[in-house]
């Protein structure tokens, strides 16, 4: 029996993760295309007339085998990889973009679906019916389904392609992040308090390395750069983190950025598009190129003006310790931690024992359970690693969600931080809960201690996990994260703000080894510090942003890196500071069309999320129930349910300015 495609009888619909074996994915793949490709082909050659159910509702439950694998293998292959799986995903792209391909370009399906559009006044759907068939008759036209003969042929190639370029993408980004590493031997500790160097002799222990390591772990190079003393290491480690996907071989990336950039183009062009920045953004808030040029631009002048005089400051520092010439963008963590201790009374050192993992998870359910009345029970279930935990998620008894958190660093997971799912949210066909997933990667340590950075990104997965738990709606195609791109950080980035409400850290933020709460003066400066350093973050993403744009929204450039630094001079990108992500590990941008011309979106939904607090301030309560309740009900619960713009204004009355943004970066008096 293979136990993937077996039904789940476990607690709560789980895979049986205990049971599943490499070798069982290559097979469960294999027959689930076979069911999906049989149950379309039904669809589409159903005798009778085209109705909302013989069509949308069918095509809703075609693929209910592939999802379940897909579910499954796209969550260890990012989480966990193992040859056997890089090796699979690589074999499996382009035979699902093909599948992809073939429902698409399915002539009398997609007949069947513009029958319905063009009669839809007189279908009596409802209007979540209405909406999902607009989004299908949508997905149709956008994936090229009104193409004929070559040109149908010529996209299809197209995109099995993109998909081959992705994957190798991503994985060459993990090869280079996993392969390397700088061991330190004692002289080299210098500057790094205890909690880092325990991060780094737990890495090394990985690595069999015998001591120490470095890595390109986010979670171990960043507060490596902040506290070393030994500049020249800094310079070592930083330039390694930078040149990922850029070292030549193998895992070089700079060709097939180029090769992806040149068939998007193309892609957009057999679809009548002027430019793939023009296909991508028509379905999202922002609709066009130069609406999310405006509201960058009117971001980065401040932030560039910040940064500038943070810049000073920093090389004056640089220069007191005796080191001639100017500041390196592997100074800036370093010189801007001690500015930081010196100004704000803040050691990160001193700091991290309040906010351990423990501590930080209790905040982020204390807060779901006051403001959703959510509920967490942890689980002893098989999971995929043993670094992860489960919890099952209820409301007044009556079941949520699973939830899953997997939090640790470790090599065979690719770098940052998400939000996804086994199992969606829908209605149709009998109730079906979600099973979610959060991934980050912390330094592990015993206790796992976090950075404020660290336990912000902790809140911001959690509120994509949110947003996938209460979405509320029958159709799984517009449920829970299914939305506008630059819509769906909208509820992760909002729940961070309830991590730096004083109440929250009051009752949460505990000293891991006494259980005092943090100092109230500690406190007090750690809030007043909460804007501190954003123009040096800003600058870091609306620079990624603006090459994003720039790379896709006209011809696309035969030397994306020559394009990279072109955009960058013409920003004026100040010296110090280098783009958060650059081209050959943009994974965002490349490792799929996730957020291709869309990591701006970061910042668009950061207008709202700043207004939508506010709508809690202005309550006179961070918990306020009615607030609250029309949060859920109009964003969360609500899915891809109606347009963003319809469901925010009925949330918060009307769609929000920059200035709310502008504020909570510090920003404001700049402009």
């Amino acid at each position: 029996m293979n136990a993937v495609l077996t039904e789940w009888t476990g607690p709560f619909g789980l895979p049986p993760f205990g049971e599943i074996r490499d070798a069982d994915f290559a097979p469960a793949f294999e027959a689930a295309l076979v069911e999906a490709r049989a149950r379309v082909a039904a669809i589409a050659a159903e005798p009778a007339a085209p109705t909302f159910a013989n069509v949308i509702e069918a095509l809703e439950m075609s693929e209910e085998a592939l999802s379940r694998v897909c579910g499954v293998f796209y969550n260890l292959v990012g989480a966990d990889s193992t040859p056997a799986r890089e090796a699979l995903q690589s074999e499996m792209a382009p035979k699902l973009s093909a599948f992809a391909s073939e429902v698409t370009n399915n002539r009398a399906l997609f007949d069947r679906i513009e029958a319905l559009w063009q009669a839809r006044a007189t279908l009596g759907l409802g209007p979540e019916q209405g909406r999902v068939l607009d989004l299908y008759r949508r997905m149709f036209v956008r994936s090229g389904a009104q193409l004929e003969g070559a040109a149908a042929a010529r996209l299809t190639e197209v995109k099995s392609r993109l998909a081959v370029l992705g994957t190798r993408f991503s994985q060459n980004v993990l090869a280079d992040e996993r392969d390397w590493f700088m061991a330190l031997g004692e002289d080299d500790l210098a500057g790094l308090p205890e909690f880092v160097i325990d991060a780094a002799r737990a890495a090394g222990a990985e690595k069999g390395a015998g001591g120490p390591v470095v890595t390109l772990s986010r979670s171990i190079i960043v507060p490596f750069l902040q506290f070393s003393s030994r500049r020249d290491l800094r310079r070592k480690a930083y330039e390694a983190w930078g040149l990922r996907g850029a070292n030549g071989g193998a895992t070089d990336n700079r060709a097939i950025a180029a090769e992806t950039l040149k068939l998007r183009e193309e892609r957009a062009k057999l679809l009548g598009y002027d430019s793939f920045a023009a296909y991508k953004l028509e379905p999202e808030m922002a609709k066009t190129p130069a609406r999310v040029r405006d509201l960058l631009m009117r971001v980065w002048a401040p932030a560039k003006r910040k940064v500038e005089a943070d810049a000073l400051v920093l090389e004056a520092m640089l220069h007191a310790d005796g080191i001639a010439g100017p500041l390196e963008a592997w100074d800036w963590r370093y010189y801007s931690e001690k500015r930081r201790k010196a100004e704000h009374d803040l050691d990160e050192a001193i700091l991290k024992p309040y906010l351990s993992l423990e501590a930080m998870l209790g905040a982020m359910f204390d807060c779901a359970t006051r403001l959703f009345g959510l509920e967490f029970r942890p689980l002893d279930v098989p999971l995929y690693h043993p670094d992860c935990r489960a919890w099952e998620v209820s409301r007044r008894g009556e079941h949520i969600a699973v939830f899953i958190g997997d939090y640790f660093a470790r090599g065979s997971k690719r770098s940052g931080a998400w939000c996804s799912d086994i199992r969606g949210q829908r209605k149709l066909g009998g109730e079906q809960r979600p099973i979610v997933v959060n991934v980050c990667n912390f330094a592990k340590g015993d206790p796992c201690l976090l950075s404020y950075d660290d336990a912000r990104t902790l809140f911001h997965e959690f509120g994509h996990a949110l947003h996938q738990m209460l979405s509320n709606v029958t159709y799984g195609f517009i449920s829970g994260t299914n939305v506008a791109r630059d819509f769906v950080e909208l509820p992760s980035q909002l729940y961070e703000h309830w991590m730096e409400v004083p109440e929250v850290l009051e009752k949460h933020a505990r000293h891991y080894q006494n259980g005092e709460p943090m100092p109230a003066d500690m406190l007090k400066r750690l809030l007043a510090a909460g804007t501190y350093d954003q123009g040096f973050a800003t600058v870091e993403f609306i620079s990624s942003a603006m090459v994003d744009l720039a790379f896709h929204e006209g011809a696309a450039p035969a030397d994306p890196m020559q394009k990279q630094a072109e955009v960058l001079e013409a920003l004026g990108m100040p010296r110090a500071i280098r783009m958060r992500h650059a081209t050959p590990h943009f994974a965002h941008v490349f490792s799929g069309d996730g957020y291709s011309s869309g990591y701006y979106s970061y910042m668009w939904s950061e207008v709202m999320d700043a207004d939508a607090f506010a709508a809690f301030e202005e309550a006179g309560d961070p918990f306020d129930p009615a607030t609250a309740g029309r949060l859920e009900s109009f964003i969360l619960s609500a899915g891809g349910s109606e347009e963003p713009e319809v469901l925010y204004t009925r949330f918060r009355g009307k769609m929000p300015g920059v200035e709310p943004l502008l504020k909570g970066r510090g920003l404001l008096e700049e402009v």
